[in-house]
């Protein structure tokens, strides 16, 4: 592709203020058009901006682009000097399954520096949090030295934690990965140095969909996360919270049936690992290996704790008559208050509320009982 059509492919890509969806939207009305509109045309003919569907505001966003090519045409040759490969979305070296999987949302242009063979070739992305326990990291180990074995690639987002892991591992068992920046590509130069040899042999490919420039952001993190899964053929998860960005994009990626095996949590670990198995992911092992677990086994500690405290309640309310929420926090030892053991009782099914002179009791459902005040049956 020429620096020419590079240029107005990073002019489009950089727009500010438009969804990437919606750069894709447009580009893609200009191939459907008969006779196709180019790039190219796109910018230079404005007449062309009615029949791809741009709305008024669109219309000055691309006006405001137009006037930002010249500066982008530099920035195109300062990438191509310094060794960088700019792939826009229609290129043959874009990854397919990037396409394949964030449809609309893939990224309009990337840059990449290194192996651009690695985007076309079988991967696995390892997923966890920053501050991973131990096992959490030999799992990941594990992982990634058997996707070595396999000749797959390991996607790393290059976050501490599980993602530099899983690169480290992957690059010491002479394995190859791709490393998805949170930042422009240009604003990683310590890395290249870092990685330089890698690099060199083939091993390792860089890659960034946001501006060259950008420094470093948590917004940049977490938008590049969706990159890292849509990379991926197959998704490990080594620990995940129940909240942030490992979290989100396991329940997106089961929501869309990708394959995604998650690590059976140790007995007292915390994490969201159980619940994610729950919701339909696959358990492995701590070396990946599959487990089928019964339905015991997929329960949480909340879960087990739950069905725990509801057998002890019905064995309560089963040998009284008729109990106050007081009496059986007392029974039980629990440390509750009485209207949290009401609202408790309240929401049971096994239980039903009565109230005598006042005074509100709780007793078995359906259990017929002889009244204690008044010489009544409560039914």
């Amino acid at each position: 592709m020429m620096k020419q059509e590079l240029t107005y492919w990073v002019t489009l890509s950089l727009i500010p203020k438009m969804w990437t969806k919606r750069k894709n939207e447009i580009f893609v009305n200009c191939f459907q058009h008969i006779p196709q509109i180019s790039i190219i045309d796109l910018f230079e003919n404005s007449s062309n901006w009615e029949i791809v569907g741009l709305n008024e505001t669109e219309k000055t966003q691309f006006e405001e682009a137009r006037a930002q090519l010249a500066n982008n045409s530099f920035l195109v040759e300062e990438l191509m000097a310094q060794g960088y490969d700019i792939l826009p979305i229609t290129h043959k070296d874009y990854p397919r399954l990037l396409k394949d999987n964030l449809k609309f949302n893939a990224p309009t242009v990337i840059y990449t520096k290194g192996n651009k063979s690695l985007l076309q070739t079988p991967s696995i992305a390892i997923v966890g949090s920053r501050n991973a326990d131990a096992i959490s990291l030999s799992f990941t180990d594990n992982i990634a030295k058997k996707a070595t074995e396999e000749n797959k690639v390991v996607v790393s987002g290059f976050a501490k934690g599980v993602d530099c892991q899983a690169l480290d591992s992957a690059l010491e068992a002479n394995g190859k990965s791709i490393i998805v920046l949170p930042q422009g590509i240009m604003t990683f130069g310590s890395g290249f140095k870092q990685y330089f040899k890698h690099i060199a042999q083939g091993k390792v490919l860089v890659m960034s969909s946001f501006a060259p420039k950008a420094p470093w952001s948590v917004e940049f993190a977490m938008a590049r996360n969706p990159i890292i899964y849509g990379l991926a053929s197959e998704i490990f998860v080594a620990q995940s919270d129940d909240k942030g960005g490992t979290w989100a994009g396991v329940i997106d990626g089961l929501r869309k049936n990708r394959p995604i095996f998650v690590r059976y949590p140790e007995k007292n670990e915390k994490n969201a690992n159980l619940l994610l198995i729950q919701k339909g992911a696959s358990a492995v092992d701590v070396s990946g290996n599959s487990l089928t677990l019964s339905p015991e086994e997929k329960k949480t500690p909340e879960q087990l704790k739950k069905e725990k405290l509801d057998s002890d309640l019905i064995a309560v309310l089963n040998s009284v008559e008729m109990i106050t929420a007081k009496e059986i926090i007392s029974r039980l030892n629990l440390d509750w208050k009485d209207d949290k053991m009401k609202r408790y009782l309240d929401n049971m099914q096994q239980a039903e509320k009565m109230k005598v002179k006042n005074r509100v009791y709780y007793r078995l459902k359906g259990k017929s009982q002889q009244g204690l005040f008044d010489g009544q049956i409560y039914d």
